[in-house]
C-alpha cells in the first residue's frame, strides 16, 4: 500500500513541477542566446537604473515629508486647533486654503474639545496697579529683585 501512495505522490509532483518551454521561434537565427535578445541589458545598465531610481523615490519621499509639515504649519498658522496634527493631512490643503479653512472649521463642528483655549479676563498675571500710588521704597526693591 505504501508503494501505491508513494507512486501517486511522484505522478501529482512531477505534474505541478513541470515547466512549460516555449519552443524557439522560427525567425531565431541558430545560436542566438538571451544576450543578443534586445529586451535584455548589460548588468552596469540595469544597476545604474536601479540607483537612479532609488534617488528618485528618496527625493518623492522627501517632498512627501516637507508636505506633511508644510501642512502641519499651515493648520498651526490658522490657529483654531490647539494641536495641529488633529487634522488629517490632505493635499489639497496646500493648494487651497479655503478647503484648509473648511476642513479646520468641520473638524471643530464636529469635535469642539480640539479648538485652541485662550485664556480671557482677569487671570491672576501681568500688572495690577493703577499707576497712580505713589513709588515707595518697597516698590523700588521689588522692581530691582
Amino acid at each position: 500500500m505504501t508503494e501505491t501512495t508513494d507512486t501517486a505522490l511522484d505522478e501529482t509532483e512531477t505534474t505541478t513541477s513541470e515547466v512549460v518551454v516555449d519552443p524557439p521561434a522560427e525567425d531565431a537565427p541558430e545560436g542566438s542566446d538571451l544576450e543578443s535578445d534586445p529586451d535584455t541589458f548589460p548588468r552596469e545598465v540595469v544597476e545604474d537604473l536601479r540607483k537612479e531610481n532609488g534617488r528618485y523615490r528618496q527625493r518623492a519621499q522627501k517632498a512627501d515629508d516637507y508636505a506633511k509639515r508644510l501642512h502641519h504649519e499651515l493648520v498651526r498658522a490658522t490657529g483654531k486647533l490647539a494641536d495641529p496634527s488633529d487634522l488629517t493631512f490632505d493635499e489639497d490643503h496646500l493648494t487651497d486654503p479655503e478647503k484648509l479653512t473648511a476642513a479646520v472649521d468641520d473638524l471643530l463642528a464636529r469635535k469642539p474639545h480640539l479648538a485652541t483655549r485662550k485664556p480671557a479676563g482677569d487671570i491672576g498675571q501681568g500688572g495690577r496697579g493703577s499707576g497712580d500710588a505713589p513709588l515707595g521704597l518697597l516698590d523700588l526693591l521689588k522692581m530691582h529683585t
